[in-house]
């Protein structure tokens, strides 16, 4: 009866926890290049003497889907979308990270952002000098005509990286990073497409059935959990003739 309890404790948290998960799944739906979260959970035994038998569940959510999401053009000539597979790389608060979100504005110096991250180029960020025009070409080539010249004049490439989503992880500033710690390196095969942005992955129809699924599974371990209760107020009565 004891280890009822724990499994479905253990069930109910594991439930209530995928929630959140997939609650912030839908809150992104209209986020640029935002990739949903996964949720898995492993099984951990219980740690002290007498508990061999009880495990808990261990919740993780660093997981992510990589399929693409839907591309919209815009005609902005700093807006670009990965076509494929592939990433940005930005210079994110802990060191590089990867992204999707290829809205890149300019502050006041020139440099080059992607929500007020800079992106990288194969030189390191990226400033552009006082221009009358700009075009990525589809290899990640930044190019600028300046004033004065009627010929564009390359500035720096982006560095555009590929992985597995097996071998990456969120951090906490809600980018993607490899899970060795190591820089990837850069992709020649990896292609942009220029005016256009990569909205989010989020399927509003597959979060809300896993909402769903959730919400039973996390109601059927409270009913165990009260079955199991009433199981040892009965054995005590026994137990106390």
């Amino acid at each position: 009866m004891d280890a009822l309890i724990y499994t479905a404790m253990s069930g109910a948290e594991r439930a209530l926890r995928g929630q959140q998960v997939h609650a912030n799944n839908l809150a992104n739906m209209d986020t640029t290049g935002f990739r949903a979260n996964l949720e898995l959970s492993t099984s951990r035994p219980l740690s002290g003497y007498g508990y061999d038998d009880r495990h808990m569940a261990d919740m993780q959510a660093n997981a992510v889907t990589t399929r693409s999401g839907t591309m919209k053009s815009t005609g902005r000539e700093l807006d670009v979308a990965i076509a494929g597979d592939g990433f940005f790389t930005v210079q994110g608060p802990t060191g590089e990270g990867y992204t999707r979100a290829g809205a890149i504005t300019l502050d006041a110096d020139g440099a080059m952002t992607v929500g007020g991250m800079p992106i990288l180029g194969e030189g390191g960020p990226i400033t552009l000098p006082i221009h009358t025009k700009v075009q990525i070409g589809q290899d990640g080539t930044v190019s600028i005509l300046t004033p004065g010249t009627a010929q564009l004049q390359v500035v720096d490439k982006l560095k555009l990286v590929k992985a597995e989503a097996s071998e990456l992880t969120k951090n906490e500033a809600g980018l993607l990073v490899a899970r060795d710690g190591q820089p990837l390196a850069a992709d020649e095969t990896v292609k942009v497409s220029s005016g256009h942005l990569e909205g989010s992955n989020v399927s509003a129809v597959e979060e809300m059935v896993a909402t769903m699924s959730l919400n039973r599974t996390f109601e059927m371990q409270m009913k165990l959990f009260k079955a199991s209760d009433s199981m040892a107020e009965a054995g005590n009565r026994l137990i106390g003739g």
